[in-house]
């Protein structure tokens, strides 16, 4: 297996994957997108909410605002030492306490852990008008995405075939490269050449246009490019590291309870 790093940001991953199939591929999409547990909102006592939303609408946008701070020191309710009773060890606190007439942000939340915030700070919760009111006590717990959307980490994780682009006894007509949607072909001295095999899209629109068949669009079916974006809750280093990690443990349990029948 060969990695090939296109783009590597906080929020924003693009790599090439080869010498795989198409279930590993699809099994680490599956994997960034629902299985790398993350801090989201999970119960929520509000004890005063005079504003236009209503108690479950207020609690559903608290919960939805992505969470950062470090994963690897809390547990999983359901593996911590309290049994899910809830200890710093498995949840984090949050208040939440403001009148109008103002707009409340993520960032007007105060946490129990000066480590643990929201991610972006602007994000909107309610708009408050004259006399408004809204106090709440909300409370962060690790989760995964194949629970709620809310702790789901990685998003927009999607991967395609890496193409192939063949080009043989061109004429130099020029047709491919006007129906071409991404602008990547390029006439160059006696034929024509793609200038980011990356982009291609394998529409095939310039094999369709081509009268002498002299340009071909295939698929390498050994090599993905796969793309996918975080939360901010982690880094997309962090999240693809976790998920392959996570793929690997499943992976190893399966054997386990696969050996004694063989």
């Amino acid at each position: 297996m060969d990695i090939d790093i296109i783009e590597l940001s906080d929020r924003k991953a693009r790599f090439v994957l080869s010498g795989v199939s198409t279930a590993f591929a699809n099994g680490l999409r599956r994997s960034i997108a629902a299985e790398v547990p993350v801090l989201a909102i999970d119960d929520i006592n509000i004890y005063d909410n005079t504003s236009v939303l209503f108690d479950e609408q207020l609690a559903l946008r608290m919960g939805m605002i992505p969470i950062k701070g470090d994963m690897k020191i809390f547990s999983l309710p359901e593996e911590c030492s309290c049994k899910g009773e809830g200890c710093p060890s498995c949840q984090v606190s949050f208040t939440l306490s403001a009148e109008g007439p103002k707009v409340v942000y993520a960032g007007d939340m105060v946490s129990a852990d000066p480590g643990v915030r929201p991610v972006d700070a602007t994000i909107p919760i309610v708009e408050l008008k004259e006399k408004h009111k809204v106090v709440v006590e909300a409370i962060a717990r690790l989760g995964t995405g194949r629970r709620h959307a809310k702790w789901q980490a990685g998003i927009a994780s999607g991967y395609k075939n890496m193409p192939i682009v063949t080009i043989e006894k061109c004429d130099l007509c020029g047709k491919c490269i006007e129906v071409c949607p991404r602008n990547i072909l390029k006439m160059n001295e006696n034929t024509v050449k793609v200038t980011d095999i990356i982009e291609c899209s394998m529409c095939k629109l310039c094999e369709k246009a081509c009268d002498i068949k002299a340009i071909s669009v295939k698929a390498d079916i050994g090599s993905f490019i796969m793309t996918f974006e975080t939360s901010g809750a982690i880094t997309a280093a962090e999240l693809a590291i976790e998920a392959a990690g996570s793929l690997k443990k499943r992976s190893d349990q399966l054997v386990e309870k696969l050996e004694p029948l063989a």
